[in-house]
């Protein structure tokens, strides 16, 4: 018992000089928001100084709660004046502190540790958290005014909505930005939000919508008020909750400085500051959206990735086979020469092949290691009659062992700069489809069909061809869906996966609605026979 008292009291020494330097940081950044203050109190429109206590309760827990309390104290004692007796400022300071003590330890303990307040979920936890929690603290300190006489009972509603909008609307704006920018995956993103070309575009629209919403409309009401949306919508949509809390940062600190030029009054002030408030959550609820929306796609991506692992499985093993035969033969080769006394030039040149073929093994292999943890291709050039074959070959013994009539027609001399491994990946899976779709298919012969055109001068279109039932129109708009997947014993995956890659490639696959199966494949070349491009290849129904 003893040794953990003393461990918190070294803990706390070890953390004296960042609470001694929050403390000067909450007074001075309660004297700078300190305006518009309702009947002479401490009641403001806009009070941030609150967020930066709630974000060091998250933070460091009840160790942070005597700073907590000092630094509330000497705001109420050096920045809002001596309007009552000390005992006035003390007790309703230290009730203020204890208010932003408990709110900031239940926001702890109820939100995501190291909590971004970046998914709708969370995001609303913590808004309803604040909204309920900064009203029990205005009605405490409230009351405590009253108790001292200091606050009329004509001040009471008055006193309660400046205060809680003030609060509330200092909490909701800098909270998020102090929460980021105490945490180092949240500084990464609010680095990359900032310092990119964008961001001038942001604070050009945000300066320009606060001279429209103040200067030309700062004496007619808040009619362009509604300006102030479009920056904040823009960030947000842009670079998500990151985009979101800077801008609404920027936006707040822009409106606070136009009201106090302007000289409005405290009414006025707390009416502007809801629609603040209304203005940053609506930000960061797009903000929110869009990086839920990066997450699924960053796990849709994953998630492809490691479903491709079965269709790579195949393609791996048909290109490492070449390299592998080759190194054994050398290997036996070199074992041969050494068995004799070979020494010389015989032996070396042994010696590079197998270098050689190893190399060629290794750069299989790392390049499936680069599909799998960034999806990103690595392009070569390759001839398209190179390719179709490649993927082909594996099928021929296949097509003859069940029966299927299997034709590849002339391939057009283009060539395409793809990572031949992915494409192949691609037009297999593509076949192993068509080959079942005619397995489970009852109609006879049982025929699959590979021909590619090009198309203009700029793409080449690739098209497998199948005598197994085709695609209904239902059926084509959902076939690259991954509940189609399910439903379809898994296939749809392969299905989801070509595409994926398909579109690193810059091109498309898509099926056909017809009688029989019909995928296509468009992907641009680089160079060509230089002849007109052929028209599509037309099949008769002997043919399919």
């Amino acid at each position: 018992m003893i040794r953990d008292v003393k461990a918190a009291a070294l803990d706390w020494l070890r953390l004296l000089p960042l609470f001694a330097g929050f403390v000067g940081l909450y007074v001075a950044l309660d004297k700078v928001s300190f305006g518009h203050p309702l009947f002479g109190l401490n009641i403001t429109p806009w009070n941030p100084a609150p967020a930066l206590g709630l974000v060091l309760v998250m933070r460091f827990g009840q160790a942070a709660w005597p700073a907590l309390a000092l630094a509330v104290v000497l705001a109420e004692i050096f920045v809002h004046g001596s309007i009552a007796p000390g005992a006035t400022e003390i007790v309703s300071g230290l009730l203020l502190a204890g208010g932003y003590a408990l709110l900031g330890q239940n926001l702890a303990n109820r939100l995501p540790r190291d909590a971004l307040l970046d998914d709708r979920r969370t995001l609303v936890a913590w808004l309803v958290r604040v909204a309920i929690g900064s009203l029990i603290i205005s009605l405490l300190y409230l009351f405590s005014l009253r108790a001292f006489g200091v606050l009329a009972p004509s001040g009471w509603w008055p006193g309660l909505k400046h205060l809680w909008v003030g609060d509330g609307v200092g909490i909701v704006v800098m909270m998020p930005l102090l929460l980021w920018l105490t945490s180092k995956r949240g500084r990464r993103r609010l680095r990359r939000s900032i310092f990119n070309r964008e961001a001038f575009g942001y604070l050009l629209l945000g300066v320009a919508s606060l001279w429209l919403a103040f200067g030309v409309g700062g004496h007619s009401g808040f009619k362009l008020f509604y300006l102030l949306f479009l920056p904040i919508i823009w960030a947000a949509g842009r670079h998500g909750m990151a985009g979101a809390i800077v801008c609404a940062a920027g936006l707040q600190v822009g409106v606070i400085v136009a009201m106090r030029v302007l000289q409005y009054s405290a009414v006025t002030v707390a009416e502007l500051q809801i629609l603040a408030m209304a203005m940053a959550v609506v930000g960061f609820f797009i903000g929110a959206v869009v990086n839920e929306q990066r997450r699924t796609n960053d796990d849709l991506r994953h998630s492809l990735r490691l479903a491709a692992a079965g269709e790579m499985a195949g393609a791996l093993a048909h290109e490492l086979h070449h390299p592998l035969t080759a190194l054994s033969a050398y290997a036996g080769a070199c074992e041969r020469l050494v068995e004799r006394g070979e020494t010389g030039e015989q032996l070396q040149a042994a010696v590079r092949c197998v270098k050689r073929e190893a190399v060629k093994a290794g750069e299989v292999v790392r390049r499936l290691q680069d599909f799998f943890r960034t999806g990103e291709p690595q392009p070569e050039s390759v001839r398209l009659a190179d390719l179709v074959e490649a993927a082909v070959a594996p099928y021929r013994v296949r097509a003859e062992q069940a029966g299927i009539r299997l034709r590849v027609a002339a391939m057009p001399e283009v060539t395409l700069l793809v990572d031949r491994l992915q494409m192949e990946v691609v037009l297999r899976s593509l076949l192993a489809n068509a080959f079942e779709s005619v397995a489970d298919s009852p109609r006879q012969p049982r025929r699959v069909w590979v021909a590619a055109w090009k198309e203009g001068t700029e793409l080449a279109c690739l098209r497998v061809e199948d005598s197994g039932q085709g695609l209904s129109p239902e059926r084509v708009n959902h076939l690259f869906e991954p509940q189609e997947a399910i439903s379809d014993g898994g296939r749809g995956f392969g299905l989801a996966i070509s595409r994926a890659i398909v579109a690193t490639h810059g091109g498309r696959l898509w099926g056909e609605v017809a009688n029989h199966g019909i995928f296509k494949i468009e992907l641009p070349i680089i160079g060509s026979d230089g002849l007109p491009p052929p028209t599509e290849p037309v099949f008769s129904e002997s043919d399919i």
